[in-house]
C-alpha cells in the first residue's frame, strides 16, 4: 500500500514538473516586459510561433536544437513587431495582443497546411533528448521527477536565478524598473526609455519561444494548432501573483502545475469533468486574489 501511494504521489510531483515548466517560462517572459511597462499580451501567439517553429526546425534539419534556435528567431520577431505597435506606434497593448494571438493561431494553421498538408497536427519530428539520471531512479519521489530530465527545465532552473541577478543585483535591472515605474523620471537620468522597453520585449519573445517549444519538442515532439491553449495568459496571472519577481513565477508556476497535474489525477472518480478542469484557474484567481504583496513597497525597498 505505501508503495502504491508514494508511485502515485511520485507521478503526481512529475506531472507538476511538465506542467510548470512552459507556465514558468512564460512568467519569466511576463515579469521582463511589465518590469520595463509593457503588458505583453501576446506572450500567448509568442508561445504558438515559438512551438511551431521549433518542429518546423526540427523538421527541416533534423535537429531539435537547431529547430529551438529557429523557434527563438521567429519569436523575438513576433516579439519585435508586438513591441513597434506598442512603443513606437502607441497601439493599445491589449487590442495590439489580440491582434497577434489571433495572427499566431491562423498563420500556423495556414503553414501546417502548407508544409504537411494537414491543419491539425504536423509529422513527428526529432525531440530534445531527456538527461538521464540513473542514480536518482531508486530514490522514492526524487526518481519519478528527476530521473529524466528535460535540458529545457535546467535552462529554466538556471534562468531563474540568472534573472534574480539581472533584475536585483545589476544597474540594468535598477533602471528596468525605474523605466516601467516612471518613464519621465528615467528619460530625466539619461535612460533611453524606448531602447529598454524594445530590448526587454525581445527578451520576453526567448523565454516565450522556449516555453512553447518546451510543449512542442520535449513533451510531445509534435505540433498541433493551439496546443499552447492559454498557457501565455496564465503565464501572465503567475507573474502577476508573483509580483513579477523570479521567486514568485517559481511558486507561482508550481501551483499552477500541481493544480493541473492533480486535476488530471482526479478525473473519472465521480467528480464532474468540467468542474476539476476548473480547477487550476479557479486556484490561479484565489492566489491572486488573496495575494498580499505589496509590490510598490517591494520595488521601494529594492531600489
Amino acid at each position: 500500500m505505501n508503495e502504491q501511494i508514494l508511485q502515485q504521489v511520485g507521478s503526481l510531483l512529475a506531472g507538476t514538473i511538465r506542467v510548470f515548466t512552459p507556465i514558468t517560462f512564460a512568467a519569466i517572459a511576463s515579469s521582463f516586459s511589465a518590469r520595463a511597462g509593457v503588458v505583453n499580451m501576446a506572450l500567448d501567439g509568442i508561445m504558438l510561433i515559438g512551438a511551431f517553429f521549433a518542429v518546423f526546425g526540427s523538421f527541416l534539419t533534423g535537429s531539435a536544437w537547431l529547430g529551438l534556435a529557429l523557434g527563438i528567431f521567429a519569436s523575438v520577431l513576433i516579439a519585435l513587431f508586438f513591441a513597434a505597435l506598442t512603443i513606437t506606434f502607441r497601439c493599445d497593448q491589449a487590442l495590439a495582443g489580440l491582434g497577434i494571438n489571433l495572427l499566431a493561431k491562423a498563420l500556423t494553421i495556414v503553414l501546417l497546411q502548407a508544409v504537411w498538408n494537414t491543419k491539425g497536427k504536423s509529422a513527428i519530428v526529432n525531440g530534445i533528448e531527456m538527461i538521464r539520471l540513473d542514480a536518482l531512479k531508486s530514490v522514492p519521489l526524487l526518481g519519478d521527477m528527476f530521473s529524466e530530465t528535460s535540458p529545457l527545465l535546467i535552462i529554466l532552473l538556471l534562468s531563474l536565478i540568472c534573472v534574480y541577478i539581472l533584475f536585483f543585483k545589476t544597474v540594468f535591472g535598477m533602471r528596468m524598473q525605474v523605466t516601467g515605474e516612471n518613464p519621465a523620471a528615467a528619460r530625466s537620468l539619461g535612460i533611453k526609455v524606448e531602447r529598454a522597453q524594445y530590448l526587454c520585449v525581445m527578451i520576453s519573445g526567448v523565454f516565450a519561444a522556449l516555453g512553447g517549444a518546451y510543449l512542442s519538442i520535449c513533451d510531445v515532439n509534435v505540433f498541433s494548432r493551439d496546443m499552447v491553449a492559454g498557457r501565455g495568459f496564465i503565464g501572465m496571472a503567475v507573474s502577476l501573483f508573483g509580483a513579477n519577481h523570479p521567486i514568485g513565477c517559481l511558486l507561482g508556476g508550481l501551483l499552477f502545475g500541481f493544480t493541473q497535474s492533480l486535476q488530471y489525477r482526479l478525473q473519472g472518480i465521480g467528480i464532474p469533468n468540467q468542474l476539476i478542469q476548473m480547477m487550476p484557474y479557479v486556484l490561479t484567481l484565489v492566489a491572486l486574489v488573496f495575494s498580499k504583496r505589496d509590490t510598490s513597497a517591494l520595488t521601494e525597498n529594492q531600489l
